[in-house]
């Protein structure tokens, strides 16, 4: 069994929670992002939130370029401790963030080419790196069910653990295992039966793989 930890990204409900749990998943998404099939409105982040307060997985809030008091604010009336930024944030934008917030930042970079692990040096505030396909112009940051080319990321050598995500399933997650060794694994398309709608079996097929 490895310790790779694990985070299903986009959950809306407790019965999907209730299998996270179970399961002993690390970390679960909230996606606050309007366009999103994801997307959690913040009375029912709360109750999700609020529901987990005694229970071991973690809550991580996505967002994508909010402004800075919108987001500190949000996390404010939630009591997140995990951040997850999938935008332009830069480091000042980080910065900022974490001194008026006792949070964790997980900061997203998407992965097209070697050239773009270049990214990672302008964000000296954050905890963890996100490495995830780079969308398109008409595409949503994250959750597309696409992948890069995770040979990329090989031999990497950085000082903070990453995350790796983007079309990641139970046929190809041992592919990347033998590619690589992330501190976590992000999935969301992959555990699901359509945008948005949670599949409580396709995730403990991808834990029992992962955790197997």
């Amino acid at each position: 069994m490895n310790n790779i930890k694990i985070k299903i990204c986009g959950i809306k409900n407790t019965a999907i929670l209730d299998c996270c749990n179970n399961l002993k998943v690390d970390y679960f998404g909230l996606v606050f992002f309007k366009t999103s099939p994801r997307n959690i409105n913040i009375n029912s982040a709360k109750n999700l939130i609020h529901y987990q307060r005694k229970k071991n997985t973690i809550p991580i809030g996505v967002f994508v370029n909010y402004q800075l008091n919108e987001l500190n604010e949000l996390i404010k009336i939630t009591n997140l401790k995990y951040v997850q930024l999938h935008g332009n944030e830069n480091n000042t934008y980080i910065s900022k963030l974490k001194k008026k917030n006792n949070v964790t930042i997980i900061k997203a970079i998407d992965i097209d080419n070697k050239n773009d692990l270049q990214k990672i040096e302008l964000y000296t505030e954050v905890d963890f790196f996100l490495f995830d396909y780079k969308s398109k112009n008409n595409e949503l940051p994250g959750g597309n069910a696409k992948s890069f080319d995770w040979s990329i990321l090989k031999n990497i050598n950085i000082s903070k653990p990453w995350f790796i995500s983007g079309g990641i399933n139970k046929n190809n997650i041992n592919n990347l295992l033998e590619i690589l060794n992330p501190y976590g694994i992000d999935i969301s398309s992959g555990v699901e039966d359509r945008p948005g709608i949670k599949n409580a079996k396709k995730i403990k097929e991808i834990v029992d793989i992962i955790h197997g």
